[in-house]
C-alpha cells in the first residue's frame, strides 16, 4: 500500500484474505483506519475448538496441510472436482452464484500445479508458523487496534460453531461490531448488496 501511495487505508477482506488482513492490522496498526473481516473467526479459536462437525465442514483445512506432494497430486488429477465441491457444495445455489468468467479464472489457476502448491503451502503455514505468530502476538498484547466489523453467513459454519464478535473482541483493543447476513460462506457473491451497504456505512468517517 505504501508503494501505491497510501499511508492509511480502509480494509475489507474475505476468508484467507481476512487472515492476511488480521496480521496486517496487528503488524501495522497505524496504517489501517478501519477493517472488515468476512466469514472468519480468529484462527486460534477455530483450531482450538475443532471437533467432529467442524472438521467435517472444514475438511480442506486438514487435507491441504498434509505433506507435499500428496494433496497437490490428488487436486491436480481433477481440479474441476475440487472446485465444484468446495465452491458449489457449500450453499443451495451451487456454482450459479459465481460469474462464469470468475469461475473460469479460478479453474485456470487450479489447473496450474504451481498455484495448487502455493495454495497448499498457505494452509500449511496457517496451521504452523502462522499459529505460532498469533500465539506470540496474543501473549505480548499485540492486538487489533483499529475499529473492526465482522460479517458472516447466517447459513454457514461461523454462525453454527462460533461467537464471532466475542472471539474477535478477545484480541482487539478497539470496538468490534458484527452480524450475520442471509447467505452462506461466499458473502460477496451471495449477498453483494447487503455487503456493500455495510461497507459504505462502516467506512464513513
Amino acid at each position: 500500500m505504501s508503494a501505491l501511495g497510501y499511508r492509511n487505508f480502509y480494509l475489507c477482506a474475505h476468508d484467507r484474505g481476512a487472515r492476511v488482513a488480521h496480521k496486517l492490522c496487528v503488524d501495522h496498526p497505524t496504517c489501517v483506519s478501519k477493517a472488515i473481516f468476512l466469514d472468519i473467526a480468529p484462527p486460534l479459536a477455530m483450531y482450538d475448538k475443532t471437533d467432529f462437525n467442524f472438521a467435517k465442514a472444514y475438511y480442506h483445512w486438514f487435507f491441504l496441510i498434509q505433506d507435499a506432494p500428496y494433496p497437490e497430486t490428488l487436486i491436480s488429477a481433477s481440479p474441476e472436482t475440487l472446485l465444484e465441491y468446495t465452491m458449489g457444495g457449500r450453499h443451495e445455489r451451487g456454482l450459479e452464484v459465481f460469474e462464469k468468467a470468475c469461475y473460469e479464472s479460478y479453474l485456470k489457476a487450479m489447473r496450474n500445479p504451481a498455484a495448487v502448491h502455493a495454495m497448499c503451502e498457505d494452509y500449511r503455514a496457517g496451521a504452523s508458523i502462522d499459529l505460532e505468530d498469533h500465539k506470540k502476538d496474543n501473549e505480548a498484547g499485540r492486538w487489533i487496534q483499529s475499529p473492526l466489523m465482522v460479517l458472516w453467513g447466517k447459513h454457514g459454519v461461523i454462525e453454527k460453531r462460533f461467537q464471532a464478535v466475542e472471539e474477535w473482541e478477545k484480541i482487539s483493543s478497539s470496538t468490534v461490531v458484527g452480524e450475520s447476513l442471509d447467505c452462506g460462506h461466499f458473502i460477496p457473491e451471495e449477498a453483494p448488496e447487503a455487503l456493500l451497504s455495510r461497507i459504505l456505512d462502516f467506512f464513513k468517517d
